[in-house]
């Protein structure tokens, strides 16, 4: 039978035999400390909602609790165990940058792995980040980020990466507005000390993109991770560049292998406002039920155009760690739940959320927003021309929360 607690603070945790390893995580809160009470029901106090991902209050006023469907956190589905994933490369490319900064650029980049910095993230262009900005940063050390972008991420995650930067770039340039939107606007953090045996991890932190990547041993939890763009096509020195593709086609191949009586179920709406998404930047604790179409109803193909739409994301990890991440996914495919919004032809904009235990995955087509000058636009109208796109891990795994708390819990010298 699994095991669920309640969202209610930090005394809630403490039931659960872990009241040492909550006091180790206590800075978690920005404000309030330990025993700050949680309010699981979507954005933090004072945070916009869903996808806007800031900047709002620009902070987090909540004790971590997770995604939940009602406020319950199921709380056997992670645990710590070898995987075979090989970490060594990313824990050395960690340490080459960090070595690589100044001392004043390595305390401002550096933080505690428990810290609340994890959180503040947003794919928003005006928000105020910390650590250090690749503008900040000598070729040296740009060389030495990527690196470890590199050690970490698949070819095809390492060039979605590079195009959103470019792409960012461009379209400031198409603006006249390089001052908010560029290729330099991403922001380096590194939670905790690079090691092949305690918990670290690092942040990629800028508009439009997000990646978090936690590691434990040879367990890798890389999520939340934010992959956008506007526009998702643009030609750059005489080439289109596209990005964000995947995961619309994916969505698109999905929903149209659907029977008509499978897609009454699974689409809510032939409407498609402009924004959708309900676990974007700030909403750590998003609280939301399942909807839309069962996976345990739909056949063997069917199935496989699903999963296609988790491997879109889980496929910008290392070859390792997407496996790793694919067969935990595909074992819950059948209390997998599946909600749509919006059209389904080739070109049409829509909404998808991918949602099960384990994990969450929102796409959004949104309306043209501040790079609208860049591209062919109708004000007001969802396009695939600007895309929102999240994955996320439910029940308390997001940033490695549960993996971080197991460990604390059981090794000796934390105890």
């Amino acid at each position: 039978m699994r095991k669920v607690f309640f969202a209610s603070g930090a005394t809630a945790v403490a039931t659960m035999g872990g009241a040492g390893a909550w006091a180790a995580l206590a800075d978690d809160t920005a404000t309030g400390g330990a025993g700050a009470a949680v309010s699981p029901s979507g954005a933090p106090s004072g945070a916009p909602g869903g996808g806007a991902g800031g900047p709002g209050d620009q902070g987090v006023t909540e004790d971590f609790f997770g995604l939940t469907t009602d406020g319950k956190r199921i709380t056997d589905l992670f645990t710590i165990h070898s995987t075979g994933v090989a970490t060594a490369p990313v824990i050395s490319a960690a340490e080459a940058f960090l070595a690589g900064l100044t001392d004043d650029q390595r305390t401002s980049t550096q933080f505690t792995v428990h810290s609340t910095e994890w959180r503040l993230w947003s794919n928003v262009d005006s928000y105020a980040r910390q650590g250090v900005s690749l503008a900040g940063l000598t070729d040296a050390q740009k060389a030495l980020g990527t690196a470890l972008l590199k050690a970490a991420l698949s070819a095809d995650g390492l060039e979605t990466t590079e195009k959103i930067r470019r792409i960012n770039q461009a379209a400031g340039e198409a603006t006249g507005n390089t001052d908010a939107f560029n290729e330099d606007a991403y922001y380096w953090t590194v939670m905790g000390t690079p090691s092949a045996t305690e918990p670290w991890g690092f942040q990629f932190d800028g508009h439009h993109l997000v990646v978090n990547y936690f590691v434990l041993g040879d367990q890798v939890v890389m999520s939340p991770c934010f992959w956008g763009s506007e526009p998702t096509a643009m030609e750059i020195d005489g080439t289109t560049v596209r990005v964000c593709h995947e995961e619309v086609e994916a969505g698109l191949a999905f929903i149209n292998s659907l029977t008509p009586a499978q897609r009454k179920t699974a689409i809510a709406s032939a409407a498609k406002p402009n924004e959708s998404m309900k676990a974007g930047a700030l909403c750590d604790n998003t609280v939301q039920a399942y909807e839309g179409l069962r996976g345990n109803t739909l056949s063997a193909a069917q199935r496989k155009k699903l999963l296609g739409i988790a491997e879109a994301f889980v496929g910008r990890a290392k070859a390792d760690a997407a496996k790793v991440r694919m067969a935990e996914i595909a074992r819950h495919l059948d209390d997998t739940y599946v909600t749509w919004a919006g059209g389904i032809a080739d070109d049409s904009a829509f909404y998808v959320r991918v949602h099960s235990p384990v994990v969450w995955i929102e796409v959004d087509c949104q309306a043209p927003g501040p790079l609208a000058g860049a591209y062919d636009s109708t004000q007001g109208t969802p396009t695939q021309k600007h895309v929102h796109a999240i994955i996320r891990t439910p029940n308390g795994n997001d940033y490695g929360r549960e993996l971080l708390r197991q460990h604390y819990l059981t090794s000796p010298h934390h105890n």
